[in-house]
């Protein structure tokens, strides 16, 4: 489009009181391209607001720059439809963290509105990516008590939905309970079991197609346009989705491997599983000679929190082991029930139905390690703890034990189905004529399971810890979100937890899946950019096909096709960056975002010939916050950093370095989330991807003949907000101890 500029300053929050007004506006005229500059005591009024509309609507202004306050807060009032907006932020970066009216300051406004007006002439308005054709069925893997809700909740909504379990009934777990923990307040009292009454609501649902032993065989496509396989007893059926959710259940952890507890030796060891079939079939009665069971112990954490079994909390086995407790007790008011426990924890409002059980006069709960099981007299068990609350070892005889054994995902791949599936692979490999390797293990990730993608980055989703094995959800910032771009997680393939919380997850996974296929037909990105529709766009023609876009996408965005070429399904991407900054040849780009872009606002700084420039490239989803955060709080830092937002340090291309170097600029810091096992990077690992690029910056400065330690990246958690002005101020230190920039010469 044809572009007429309109420059917009604002005077209010302390603007006017620290910089000369007057000398910004000359910063404007000086740009050939803006015949409309105006100032405005509050821009966000609605006399401000009325200013900017009307030159839109009278005088044609389409490109909007609004010099006032952060790009994060007021972007309701400052979007205009059908208009370019670029924003500078001359509040908290200059008016609430710089000393008023001298130089310095005067000279970092002027820069801030140099390098906008540089980017809105860069810009264009966004043409989204639109399929020509869109399915809006969810697809549903898993029909337990988290897929059958997740399948309501979508389906009530208005939504087609395709749910595929693979065993002949639905229900999963919960319909092997004997009663179900309460579900509403006051969480007092277990009650009948609820999952008939979802199953029949999903198999009498219109808008639902249930398959029951069903397995998917295959998954290609892309948000909007799932081509979906289903493996049925009739045979193979082909289905089409615009979303999936994977609910794919649980199982208890392997029992025979707990044989210091008396499991697989004793048949009066049972586990917490076992205990619902028995209290299905009546009286609590024990394995060995069918006598009634009246005094049973519960073993709780029994492979959890053990780095040699599960290393953690399932969160629901405390939970279970007191609704079995109710069971003894109910069934046989004169029977005692004891839970013997590491740590109990109840979440959330259990902790009321925990309180219930504490005040059961038949119920002893004591806090101590488990030793041993061994066999007394009369085929009863003893059972020792250590470390208790007496203070002392104690021994309990109990008539059964009953082990609370934990929740293993059912997308984790145990060792030996790994080494299964090792053997059918050299097999295979043998007779095709190629030579195993023994010593080479099958990646878990490459082991058919259960979604089946055809995805050049593995069959199945990424999982947060191959010892967990839950698959990964970037949970610190968005749950049900996975590293597969319209694909999510919910219950307990995402983390363990309990019936209602499972309930709970599944609707907002239906939700999510909503989302993603409403922002997928409109041409929007999905989390965390939700209001861009921009996309990356490729200039093939200088491609050299290196293929780092397709290994550093970090949701599988990019594939190849059959010479190599990559190539983007633009409905996978959530528009990071991270292939801008991958990209050694600087083909790819977005409308508001590019290469070139970031160049010319570099060089439209006013580089002195004494003094330092330096700029901070920072992360728009951690750290400008961060920096946001501490302008609220009036810290100050040093006005020779000019910041600059980046959609994640992931954009970090090592062009942007040497064109900033090679203009003068003295050096640059980086701010991002950290990385590493506890990453906090919205787009996974955009930080960490631009500390490896900085691996390859001595070669680059050498050419230069500059120092690397001018180029410095800073990890940052969101609220560390209040250690930005220190860790600023010794970056700064440092840059004045080295000599200046030789290129500011020229």
């Amino acid at each position: 489009m044809e572009k007429k500029y309109g420059v917009y300053i604002c005077k209010g929050c302390e603007i006017a009181d620290t910089v000369e007004i007057e000398k910004l506006e000359e910063v404007a005229a000086k740009e050939k391209q803006i015949p409309v500059c105006k100032t405005h005591d509050a821009l966000c009024s609605p006399e401000g607001l009325d200013l900017i509309k009307n030159d839109i609507s009278g005088e044609g202004v389409n490109t909007v720059v609004v010099a006032a306050c952060s790009p994060r807060v007021k972007y309701k009032e400052f979007s205009f439809n059908g208009s370019i907006v670029e924003r500078i932020n001359l509040r908290e970066f200059v008016a609430w963290t710089q000393e008023p009216k001298t130089e310095d300051t005067q000279a970092l406004a002027e820069d801030y509105m140099r390098m906008g007006i540089t980017k809105a002439q860069h810009t264009e308005l966004p043409e989204p990516f639109m399929l020509e054709e869109i399915d809006k069925a969810v697809l549903v893997v898993g029909g337990g008590i988290t897929g059958m809700t997740s399948a309501l909740g979508a389906a009530e909504a208005g939504y087609n939905v395709i749910l595929v379990e693979k065993q002949a009934e639905l229900g999963g777990w919960a319909a092997k309970m004997h009663k179900q923990l309460p579900q509403s307040y006051p969480f007092e009292s277990i009650e009948e079991p609820t999952i008939k009454a979802t199953i029949d609501k999903v198999t009498s649902h219109s808008n639902i197609k249930v398959y029951t032993s069903s397995e998917i065989e295959k998954i290609a496509g892309f948000p909007g346009q799932y081509d979906v396989s289903i493996k049925t007893n009739g045979g193979p059926e082909q289905a089409k989705a615009g979303a999936v959710i994977m609910a794919a259940g649980w199982r208890p952890y392997d029992a025979n491997k707990l044989e210091h507890l008396g499991y697989g030796t004793n048949p009066n060891v049972i586990t917490n599983v076992q205990m619902e079939e028995i209290a299905s079939s009546g009286k609590i009665i024990r394995p060995s000679d069918g006598r009634e069971a009246k005094k049973v112990a519960f073993i709780q954490c029994a492979g959890s929190r053990d780095p040699g079994h599960l290393p953690y909390c399932s969160s629901y086995c405390c939970l279970t082991s007191l609704k079995q407790a109710k069971y003894v007790r109910e069934k046989n008011p004169d029977a005692m029930a004891y839970i013997l426990y590491k740590d109990m924890r109840t979440p959330g409002q259990y902790e009321l139905f925990y309180k219930s059980m504490q005040n059961d006069p038949g119920v002893m709960l004591t806090k101590g390690e488990v030793t041993g099981v061994s066999e007394a007299s009369d085929g009863n068990l003893y059972v020792d703890l250590k470390d208790t609350f007496l203070g002392e070892n104690i021994r309990i005889e109990a008539d059964m034990v009953v082990l609370a054994t934990g929740m293993v995902p059912n997308t984790k791949i145990d060792a030996e189905v790994l080494a299964e599936w090792k053997t059918k692979f050299d097999e295979e490999l043998k007779a095709s004529g190629g030579k195993p390797d023994p010593n080479a293990p099958l990646e878990p990730h490459k082991v058919p399971n259960i979604l089946n993608l055809e995805y050049k980055q593995g069959p199945e989703l990424p999982v947060l810890d191959e010892a967990y094995g839950f698959n990964e959800s970037n949970y610190i910032c968005f749950q049900y979100e996975t590293r597969r771009t319209g694909i999510y997680t919910a219950g307990s393939v995402r983390q363990p937890m309990h019936m209602l919380g499972s309930i709970e997850d599944a609707l907002g996974a239906s939700l999510k899946a909503i989302q993603c296929i409403e922002a997928t037909a409109k041409g929007f990105s999905v989390h965390p950019r939700a209001w861009d529709q921009t996309y990356p766009e490729v200039n093939l023609q200088k491609c050299t096909s290196c293929k780092r876009c397709t290994e550093e996408c970090p949701f599988g965005a990019i594939e190849e096709d059959e010479k190599g070429t990559p190539f983007h399904k633009m409905s996978r991407c959530r528009r990071c960056g991270t292939c801008l900054g991958s990209c050694p040849e600087r083909v790819i780009n977005f409308k508001d975002f590019s290469i070139g872009m970031m160049s010319s606002m570099f060089k439209a700084m006013d580089v002195p010939d004494e003094g330092l420039r330096l700029i901070g490239l920072v992360c728009e989803n951690d750290a400008y916050p961060a920096l946001d955060a501490a302008a609220i709080n009036r810290e100050k830092w040093s006005n020779a950093i000019r910041f600059i937002p980046v959609r994640c340090l992931g954009n970090l291309n090592l062009a942007w370095i040497a064109d900033a170097l090679s203009s003068g600029i003295d050096g640059m810091v980086l701010i991002g989330c950290k990385f590493g096992e506890n990453y906090q990077c919205h787009f996974v690992k955009g930080s960490e991807l631009a500390n490896e690029r900085l691996g390859k910056l001595q070669e680059t400065l050498g050419r230069l003949q500059l120092e690397p330690e001018r180029v410095e990246l800073i990890q940052l958690s969101i609220q560390d907000y209040d250690k930005l002005p220190e860790i600023l101020a010794e970056y700064v230190e440092k840059l004045e101890e080295m000599e200046p920039n030789p290129f500011k010469e020229f």
